[in-house]
């Protein structure tokens, strides 16, 4: 019996080592797999778990309050919380404009948790592909800037890097006796784009 209890004992401390050796080699996994996350992996998660609304600061000093609709190659559509009688608009952000996140413990969690695969399409549909639609579709924007300022007019062409953008009232059309000036806007200097959600956003 003397026996049997030893092989017992040793069986059970094998079992304890084995599992052990398991949940470290489960946690240098976990901690490689975590080490190679990127920003916009996050964000794709958080679009997909129909997350609480973030708060999110940008490179102009501002912050939102939204929810991640969509993520592009590189970039972000959002749905900022309605203020009272606002109407409903849809804000555009390059990753790149993003200084930080604050969202609840469980949703930071599960936004470092692997995601669902994605459309491809959402991997290639750049931020200029996203203001190129705009401007086709001849939308009014209103478009934050590092300095702080906020632009607003319509996109009348994107180039590689920078958008010329037509000044006039947010709320006229964009007419040769509305436009107050022109601008040249590199992609770098924009935080946020803003336009009505009615007129839809290209959805990655």
């Amino acid at each position: 019996m003397r026996w049997d209890r030893f092989f017992e004992d040793l069986e059970d401390q094998l079992a304890a080592e084995w599992e052990a050796e398991r949940a470290a080699l489960d946690s240098e996994a976990e901690r490689l797999r975590v080490s190679r996350l990127a920003l916009r992996e996050r964000l794709v998660a958080f679009a997909q778990s129909a997350a609480s609304p973030l708060s999110i600061e940008l490179r102009d000093g501002s912050s939102l309050e939204a929810s991640v609709t969509s993520v592009g190659a590189d970039w972000m559509a959002v749905r900022p919380l309605r203020a009272h009688g606002a109407a409903e608009s849809a804000v555009l952000v390059p990753l790149p404009a993003i200084r930080s996140i604050g969202a609840a413990q469980g949703e930071l969690l599960r936004s470092a948790r692997p995601t669902e695969p994605e459309s491809r399409l959402a991997q290639r549909v750049t931020f200029g592909f996203a203001l190129r639609d705009l401007a086709r579709r001849r939308a009014a924007v209103a478009i934050g800037v590092a300095s702080g300022r906020a632009l607003s007019g319509t996109i009348d062409r994107v180039g590689a890097d920078h958008l010329d953008l037509a000044l006039h009232d947010p709320d006229s059309p964009r007419r040769s006796a509305a436009v107050t000036a022109f601008r040249i806007v590199s992609f770098e200097a924009v935080a946020w784009v803003r336009v009505a959600a009615a007129v839809g956003v290209v959805a990655p």
